[in-house]
């Protein structure tokens, strides 16, 4: 069995937790992405055909989808740049 060098493990094992937040933040970001573009896309092109008005509400839906998307994205994002960066003991107080 090949052993590795403690240089060599330590980097393996500071490696792993920032591929977990990685994969973590990719599954929220498609999911924050996702829901919103499946259930105002396909609401607008179900309401389109039931009042004939395509393709009025689906580009409606997806133009809102995208909107919410934006912003759940980026509040994700700041959220996670904001518990990297900053120190524990600088967020204390502060919303």
């Amino acid at each position: 069995m090949h052993s590795l060098s403690p240089t060599r493990a330590r980097e393996q094992e500071s490696i792993f937790p920032a591929l977990l937040l990685s994969l973590r933040l990719a599954w929220n970001l498609g999911y924050i992405i996702a829901i919103p573009v499946v259930l105002f896309g396909f609401s607008g092109a179900y309401l389109d055909k039931h009042f004939g008005t395509s393709p009025f509400l689906m580009l409606s839906g997806f133009t809102l989808a995208a909107v919410l998307s934006a912003i759940g994205v980026y509040r994700k994002v700041k959220a996670i740049f904001k518990a990297s960066v900053l120190p524990p003991s600088a967020t204390h107080g502060k919303n």
